[in-house]
């Protein structure tokens, strides 16, 4: 018999359990950085931008010039000067004078504002034409404006966008502290389970787990390694998690976490460290096994794809953010369901759904599937989950959806 605890606290045991071991830390330029977790708080140690600049074409000028023109009675100022695109604007805009600067230019001294090109005329000697006013501060990006000296630009745990790494560049960092990718084994467990590329004999399926497996643990910021299919025989299995507590941050094993005379995975954990947990109140993936061998985290979870998948997708992905001292990045929207879904009383249930928008209206259309089967999910826009204290959510019900 399984010994089971809600998602609730399953998840709360993961984090009183592996809190403490936060992957190490490594140093890589910023080009390399893309979906890294930051592992140091980056605060300005200059101004950015570092002068006055202009957002527009157009012509410098002192505001209190401009004021009260208009286009039947332009203000006549004296050009005296242009701004050069890179260079120091080295001089200096006096009463009645403007200058004519590009996008990104210097602000010369003595001037306040720029007025757009659409609204001025040059008469060709050396006169140009306002014909509207602005306000002190106009078309101007001030020093300093995006950052200053001591501001915190990005923290530590925010995994890292392409902004981010634009935001580095205008600071001049040219490498950051990332933590480093936990390195996640991932073992398949089955006497009936070939490779995926093979062609399966009655009574043989093909090993879907461990790609699907790869590259959900990769899209969560860890590093998967394929360990390859395991029979079902105790001692292999020993040897292997053995084996993979010696090189890897993370053992998750697909199969053999039931509680059948083959279902080795409890008892291997318990003989290389502690069994945590065995079950889930959850449907699918009751079977859900937590163990600890030394530090390292040993997952097993159900053979059936679906089941695998969601376990997966909730538990594994918040052990590897525990791992990397960052949070769960969940996007959630709210649909109607088109049809009623029953629940298992007593244990979380998680549905699969096709999102669709009608009349400006968002639904989620239940995708009916047993946990053995994956195809299903491949089209799925997301899931939700119905709680245990729960019989069922009827047509129409607002959900609350995880994309996918």
């Amino acid at each position: 018999m399984l010994n089971v605890l809600t998602p609730e606290e399953a998840l709360n045991l993961i984090h009183s359990e592996f809190e403490g071991s936060t992957s190490q830390i490594q140093v890589l330029p910023i080009s390399s950085c893309l979906g890294r977790v930051l592992a140091q708080n980056i605060v300005a140690q200059e101004y950015v931008p570092d002068f006055n600049r202009s957002t527009v074409d157009g012509y410098a000028v002192k505001a209190r010039d401009t004021f009260g023109c208009s286009d039947s009675l332009p203000a006549m100022l004296t050009l005296s000067g242009e701004v050069k695109m890179g260079i120091h604007a080295d001089f200096e805009i006096k009463d009645g004078c403007c200058a004519y600067i590009p996008t990104g230019g210097e602000l010369p001294q003595g001037a306040d504002a720029v007025v757009m090109i659409e609204y001025t005329e040059s008469y060709g000697d050396g006169t140009v034409g306002i014909a509207k006013s602005v306000a002190p501060g106009a078309n101007i990006i001030f020093r300093g404006d995006d950052v200053s000296p001591d501001k915190e630009i990005l923290s530590a745990g925010r995994k890292l966008r392409a902004e981010d790494i634009g935001a580095l560049a205008a600071l001049g960092i040219a490498e950051v502290k990332v933590y480093k990718k936990p390195r996640v084994a991932v073992i398949s467990t089955g006497d009936e389970l070939i490779h995926h590329t093979e062609k399966p004999s009655l009574g043989q399926i093909r090993d879907v787990n461990t790609p699907m497996l790869c590259a959900l643990v990769d899209s969560f910021g860890a590093e998967a390694v394929p360990c390859g299919i395991i029979r079902d025989e105790e001692a292999l299995l020993f040897d292997a998690v053995k084996s993979a507590c010696d090189k890897f941050d993370l053992i998750l094993i697909s199969g053999g976490s039931s509680v059948g005379t083959k279902d080795a995975t409890s008892r291997v954990i318990e003989k290389l460290g502690t069994l945590l947990f065995h079950g889930l109140a959850m449907k699918p993936g009751k079977p859900t096994i937590l163990g600890k061998v030394g530090n390292k985290p040993v997952i097993g979870l159900p053979g059936h794809p679906a089941a695998a998948f969601f376990v997966t997708d909730i538990f594994v992905k918040e052990l590897i953010n525990v791992m990397l001292s960052t949070e769960n990045e969940n996007v959630f929207v709210n649909a109607k369901l088109c049809e009623a879904v029953s629940a298992n009383h007593g244990r979380a249930q998680y549905t699969a759904v096709k999102l669709k928008k009608e009349n400006s209206e968002l639904y989620a259309l239940p995708i009916r599937s047993k946990s053995g089967l994956i195809s299903s999910l491949a089209g799925a826009d997301g899931y939700f989950c119905i709680s245990r204290d729960s019989e069922g959510c009827a047509k129409g019900d607002e959900i609350k959806v995880i994309l996918r």
